[in-house]
């Protein structure tokens, strides 16, 4: 029980960080690599927000949610909307965000140096219950529920309201879209802006829960989100939600059982078999191939 709510946690994370990832891929069909520099920069704002502008962590949060939407419109302006009637926009776009997430890494070096960042260590209860023979924190109990939250809240969005019918139409088709009156500009900000919004979220949430913050903390998660958002389906909510709680759980108990320096091959192998047996993700839709 105890490796199974470790698993729990950690793969909430992975998840949101990795819905934030298939949103604009699944309504722009863009892949955004800038969005692991997103995910450690507001690790490193919040921690400031905390232990510099003294506010609690429960608005601090928030702030960096929207710290990181900000940080989503400057990607799309920047790196995407400029190349955006190329016939090559998909392979420019992809490599253009590399370059503006790397700017926002040289940037961050600037403000914070090379050091790892910490919270200070009361700014949240050090609260823990028994379960089923489990240990859980409040830590933990919290950042699982604002990552579903925050999941089960865009996943409403998406299919329940104006913008998400808007979000679709685009992604079905941005020129028909335009000619029925949808705002595509509009549109697409807001979905790099939601995207990254869940992205500083998640890179909070971790820094949060190992309470240390680092340079290159965005790049193997970044590895991690790509293979969730492949084996769940590219495009798929659902599947980035099933396959981030996945992958955690089989990182948790690859260690339990094998040892640390198998997990990453025993969890990417795991993937790697998934999709040997249903090549398009759990949840995604087989493509014919068009000739």
């Amino acid at each position: 029980m105890q490796q199974i709510l470790n698993g729990v946690f950690s793969g909430s994370i992975y998840a949101l960080f990795a819905i934030g990832f298939t949103l604009v891929f699944g309504v722009l069909d863009r892949l955004n690599l800038a969005h692991s520099a997103v995910f450690t920069a507001s690790a490193f704002v919040g921690i400031e927000l905390v232990v510099r502008g003294d506010l609690p962590i429960w608005l601090a949060i928030p702030a960096v949610a929207v710290f990181g939407a900000i940080l989503g419109i400057i990607i799309e302006r920047v790196a995407f909307r400029p190349l955006a009637d190329r016939n090559d926009a998909h392979f420019a776009g992809l490599i253009s965000s590399i370059a503006v997430g790397g700017m926002f890494i040289a940037l961050l070096q600037a403000r914070y140096g090379p050091d790892t960042q910490r919270f200070p260590p009361d700014t949240f209860p050090a609260t823990a219950f028994e379960f089923a023979g489990a240990r859980i924190t409040l830590l933990q109990i919290v950042i699982l529920g604002v990552a579903f939250g925050l999941m089960f809240a865009l996943a409403y969005l998406v299919n329940s309201t104006a913008l998400g019918r808007a979000m679709r139409a685009v992604a079905e088709s941005p020129r028909a879209a335009k000619v029925l009156g949808i705002n595509v500009d509009r549109v697409t900000s807001t979905t790099f802006a939601l995207s990254s919004a869940l992205g500083a979220v998640a890179g909070v949430l971790l820094a949060l829960n190992v309470n240390t913050a680092r340079m290159d903390m965005g790049f193997a998660i970044e590895l991690k989100g790509l293979a969730v958002i492949i084996v769940g389906g590219m495009g798929s909510l659902r599947g980035a939600m099933i396959g981030g709680l996945l992958l955690g759980l089989t990182e948790v108990f690859a260690v339990q059982y094998i040892g640390s320096s198998w997990r990453d091959v025993i969890a990417f192998g795991l993937l790697f078999a998934i999709l040997l047996v249903r090549p398009q993700g759990m949840f995604g839709v087989r493509r014919l191939r068009e000739v």
